[in-house]
């Protein structure tokens, strides 16, 4: 029987994809961003999306929604991570924002599917509420839970991507996801052909000190004749480049990178990483289609989502060999209050 789920928080589709590769049919998918929206239209014609605030639906909406979807097996999920992400800096979390966690939790109770798996960045574990989360999953909705934090680079994605997914299975205790490469990929695999791209001076009037700075740094490392990337919006603790041989550092929803080479005139030349670029970089493979949006959303859009491989890894590990049996009827558990 080939299992039914449902993506909320779905983005461009990061959790569907990856699902869709372990051959879980997604039905459903859920997002607020009508450009989102329209990439995962685009990319999964034959499945239901609803824009959504999924904050401002009532219990009457998601039954609703049970009964035009029909019973499903596994509940994918990203709610919002910018209040627990450290890249926020020192702004005010946003308390709507980490309240969007229960709202997973409220579509389970109305679907009862066997399975979810949560994605946020790790340091959601430091949310106040977290471990109320997780009780709430264990003791009212009797899921068996499963934290672990994974990096997008130990299978097979050119990202050191890190983030805690949280594995929940009704029936029993999940097993732990198992690192499925033992090589990592190299950022220079996802670089498209020399020429393809436009690039300009590195030394030029207006170019920022700082830009400058972390090139001389990297320069100092490696000499002035090896390709490497400057990295932005980060900690300079590694001196704000990175070898072109180790995967891609975090992609955000910021232009981060720029990819710095001689020019074969005796200087250096600078361009950023494009979209299609990231695209490979986050996992997903040639054939996905970002054709809405303009530079900068689609950058904002990639950074949002979620790495298929990853994914893929997880609900493969978490229904091996599982014969699923769903209940002609699905009625829900008592409500959080």
């Amino acid at each position: 029987m080939t299992l039914r789920a449902i993506d909320l928080f779905c983005g461009i589709g990061g959790n569907s994809w990856g699902a869709q590769q372990a051959g879980v049919e997604i039905v459903a998918g859920f997002d607020k961003w009508d450009l989102a929206g329209k990439v995962y239209q685009d990319n999964f014609p034959n499945t239901r999306f609803y824009q959504e605030d999924l904050s401002k639906l009532a219990r009457a909406d998601l039954k609703r929604f049970q009964k035009e979807i029909g019973p499903i097996d596994l509940i994918l999920a990203s709610p919002e991570c910018t209040s627990h992400s450290v890249a926020r800096g020192g702004k005010p979390k946003d308390e709507e924002s980490l309240r969007l966690s229960w709202d997973v939790w409220r579509f389970a109770e109305v679907f009862q599917p066997r399975w979810m798996v949560i994605e946020n960045v790790a340091a959601m574990k430091s949310w106040p509420r977290y471990k109320d989360f997780l009780r709430v999953l264990d003791k009212k909705s009797h899921y068996r839970c499963l934290p672990q934090s994974l990096t997008a680079s130990d299978f097979g994605v050119p990202q050191r991507r890190y983030r805690l997914y949280i594995l929940c299975d009704q029936k029993q205790k999940p097993e732990p996801v198992a690192i499925t490469v033992r090589q990592e990929g190299q950022a220079a695999q996802v670089l498209s052909p020399d020429g393809q791209y436009a690039f300009s001076p590195l030394q030029r009037p207006g170019r920022a000190a700082k830009t400058i700075a972390r090139a001389e740094r990297a320069f100092a490392a490696l000499g002035r004749e090896t390709p490497f990337l400057m990295v932005y919006y980060g900690t300079d603790h590694a001196g704000g480049w990175q070898t072109l041989d180790t995967p891609l550092r975090t992609i955000t929803t910021l232009d981060r990178f720029a990819l710095v080479k001689p020019d074969g005139k005796g200087s250096h030349e600078m361009r950023m990483l494009q979209p299609p670029e990231l695209q490979a970089a986050m996992g997903f493979p040639p054939e996905f289609k970002l054709k809405h949006g303009v530079r900068r959303d689609k950058i904002h859009l990639l950074g949002n989502a979620v790495c298929p491989p990853v994914m893929e890894a997880i609900v493969r590990s978490l229904t091996a060999g599982q014969a699923e049996t769903r209940p002609e009827t699905q009625e829900p558990v008592h409500d959080a209050g």
